[in-house]
């Protein structure tokens, strides 16, 4: 190893394009991994952000955003569990947001996602922005009344508090802004059910999903089982829910597809590019090892210091990545872009990375095939 680490000092010349190739691979897998994480958490935050254990909506619903409406007396069978301590009322729904301009002039529609929920500290359905501000809740509860993330202004095309939109005819006024709550479709609308439910003009007393309290939050997965069987309902826990609408979007959109894609073609080309860069630094150094061969040392432990060459490139990239990664991120997200570098994706990244090393310095082998000890007589 000691040998191996020499070699690379060295040799540096020889070395340092692996090196930087495999801290480009781990740079990439990492921000594209963080950049995937922090895009599917953006299409699951009603849920992330709220203190339901169990979520009750339509069967089959594939996403949060894609809700459709239930009953609201659906309430009394899902609070008759003995192991549910309280109900509450969600309206989560797809709506088009027009600014209103001072000169009347025609404004693009934008999207929106309306989210409305009980407004108290403790509501099951208010993200933690909202209960965590009682003046807000309190400005929220008049009619109309709404609050978006402030990173979203330039996509409604407002200003901030104070500024007014027509919402399907309806008109909407910003009372307030939230942080960290920035949406990949349509920007998030926070509101009381009320004004949800006038802002999408909803004919009836229906609801898009009931949020269930259980005594004992651990119990949710048996909870959530026991509704299953009424029918015409389907309950999920919070943890099930997030997930199967971060993977409707990440399996069934286009854009969650292109993202996935990209990463593994990012982690390809760093494979690749190593894997030549690897070989070449050991053809070059094949009139060593003719020379150590010539001097009775087998092949196996010739192949052996390739291969511990392979893991300090690996390890050498891998500490090279880590802190621009970290920089990386941090740009992007003080720029809007949602790039999480979880535990588990820092993980994964070294390890894929040094996998990819490893397989490079195999790869990297087949030119001990021109190794011959005669070969420093020619």
């Amino acid at each position: 190893m000691n040998y191996s680490l020499a070699t690379i000092w060295y040799e540096r010349h020889r070395f340092l394009p692996a090196i930087l190739a495999v801290g480009f691979s781990a740079l990439l897998i990492a921000v594209q991994g963080g950049l995937v994480i922090g895009l599917l958490s953006m299409m699951s935050l009603p849920i992330d952000k709220s203190l339901a254990d169990v979520w009750v909506g339509y069967p089959g619903v594939r996403s949060v955003d894609l809700g459709r409406p239930i009953p609201a007396r659906w309430v009394s069978r899902v609070a008759a569990h003995p192991q549910v301590r309280r109900v509450d009322p969600c309206m989560i729904g797809f709506s088009l947001w027009t600014r209103i301009d001072r000169d009347r002039t025609p404004a693009t529609p934008e999207v929106i996602t309306v989210v409305g929920a009980r407004l108290d500290p403790d509501s099951l359905g208010a993200v933690a922005a909202l209960r965590e501000n009682p003046e807000l809740l309190v400005k929220l509860a008049e009619p109309g009344a709404v609050a978006v993330d402030e990173s979203e202004l330039g996509r409604l095309g407002i200003e901030g508090p104070g500024a007014q939109a027509d919402v399907l005819g309806r008109r909407a006024k910003v009372v307030g802004l939230v942080q960290g709550y920035k949406s990949l479709g349509g920007p998030y609308v926070f509101c009381s059910v009320e004004t949800a439910r006038w802002l999408l003009k909803d004919p009836g007393s229906g609801v898009t999903y009931l949020l269930a309290e259980c005594i004992h939050p651990s119990h949710a997965p048996v909870v959530a089982a026991q509704l299953n069987q009424f029918g015409r309902m389907e309950a999920f826990t919070a943890e099930e829910f997030s997930l199967r609408s971060r993977m409707h979007w990440l399996f069934t959109t286009k854009a969650g597809i292109a993202v996935g894609f990209t990463a593994l073609l990012g982690l390809l080309v760093g494979a690749v590019v190593t894997s030549q860069t690897l070989y070449a630094a050991t053809a070059a150094s094949q009139r060593e090892f003719a020379t150590m061969r010539a001097m009775g040392i087998p092949s196996w432990r010739l192949q052996l210091t390739v291969l511990s060459q392979s893991f300090w490139v690996g390890f050498f990239g891998i500490l090279i990545a880590a802190p621009i990664a970290v920089m990386i991120a941090e740009a992007a997200n003080r720029f809007g872009t949602a790039v999480r570098l979880h535990p588990l994706v820092v993980l994964a990244a070294a390890v894929i990375t040094m996998g990819m090393a490893l397989l490079s310095g195999f790869a990297a082998l087949r030119s001990f095939q021109g190794v011959d000890p005669a070969h420093n007589l020619r």
